[in-house]
């Protein structure tokens, strides 16, 4: 399987491997040990997760790993809406943008090769940040394993589902300004319509097959019809994508039984410039650093010497951070 690498920061890549048999659980044969801890964002498409993530990232001395299951695929980085150089504002991606666009990654794959990048940051004394909006890859990520080596701290980026779809709404728009049509016709393939494996699942190239068969054999009227078309399935499939996705966390609260930490973020949605920015750092920032800093010493889930360092690290270093600017809030990841 290629790597590749996205705009982001890369930490250095582990292998991309199949494991066979399954892999030993051995706390059953090693004396009582304290957990290292993981920190896992979750929310629907749109919400802020990377935002966050970035901010808890660079207060936290953590590196993030990518649970989006589109976003783990090289190109078409308007279309999956993957983040800039400047937004990563230097902390470490993992998983991001490094799997060959035709290659079929899966949710065992994504259990298997983030698991190999929660022991490489742990192992350097930083705490691994899991962001993304594809549940399964969480569901399958933190099984019964995985919890009994990891303290999962679990927060959950929410936005009422109206205000979310007028967001997603206005956030296409300004991914075709931004180049959305002319990347998806670099990337298009005439002589194929199957959209079902790697990169080609992403909204947003599907719904432009149509009008990229057709533009250069219609006319001028027609052309932008076809476009408006396809935009607004782009729109439509967005929306779907989004309540699907808070349908299953709430699936997933319930059948896994995790304690998520919701933060509704509703009201920055609703208001723009300064106002956004300062309901966002009153609902969502401050009180995700909080929950993350209680996480990091509670005595309950036995915090290990290694994210004793991170939060005393993040609490010297506190001072000298400063929040993204609102072009992150902007992008709505």
């Amino acid at each position: 399987m290629r790597i590749s690498f996205s705009a982001c920061k890369q930490a250095p890549a582990q292998p991309l491997v199949n494991f066979r048999g399954g892999v030993v659980n051995m706390d059953h044969f090693m004396p009582w040990r304290r957990k290292d801890k993981v920190l896992i964002l979750m929310g629907a498409t749109g919400t802020g997760k990377s935002r966050l993530s970035i901010d808890l990232a660079s207060r936290f001395q953590a590196e993030i790993i990518n649970s989006d299951k589109i976003q783990v695929y090289d190109g078409l980085d308007i279309v999956t809406n993957k983040v800039t150089e400047e937004e990563c504002r230097g902390v470490p991606h993992h998983l991001l943008g490094v799997v060959d666009s035709d290659a079929d990654f899966t949710a065992n794959d994504f259990r298997q090769h983030a698991t190999l990048a929660v022991e490489s940051i742990v192992r350097r004394d930083r705490l691994p940040i899991i962001a993304g909006g594809s549940n399964s890859f969480i569901k399958a990520l933190v099984n019964d394993e995985f919890r009994s080596r990891y303290a999962c701290c679990f927060l959950w980026v929410d936005v009422s589902f109206p205000v979310l779809h007028s967001f997603v709404s206005d956030r296409v728009d300004k991914m075709v300004e931004s180049g959305l049509v002319e990347e998806v016709r670099r990337f298009f393939n005439p002589n194929s319509d199957n959209y079902t494996r790697g990169v080609r699942r992403a909204i947003g190239l599907p719904e432009m097959d149509e009008f990229l068969r057709a533009e250069a054999n219609v006319d001028d009227e027609t052309r932008a019809a076809l476009l408006a078309m396809a935009i607004n399935k782009i729109k439509g499939n967005t929306s779907l994508l989004a309540l699907n996705q808070l349908k299953n966390i709430r699936t997933l609260q319930k059948q896994m039984e995790w304690h998520m930490h919701r933060l509704d973020a509703t009201e920055a949605f609703l208001k723009s410039g300064s106002e956004s920015h300062e309901a966002w750092e009153r609902l969502v920032a401050r009180p995700s650093k909080a929950i993350v800093g209680n996480f990091l010493y509670e005595e309950d889930s036995s915090p290990s010497p290694s994210f004793l360092k991170i939060a005393t690290a993040s609490a010297v270093g506190a001072a000298a951070i400063t929040t993204s600017a609102t072009a992150v809030v902007a992008a709505g990841r």
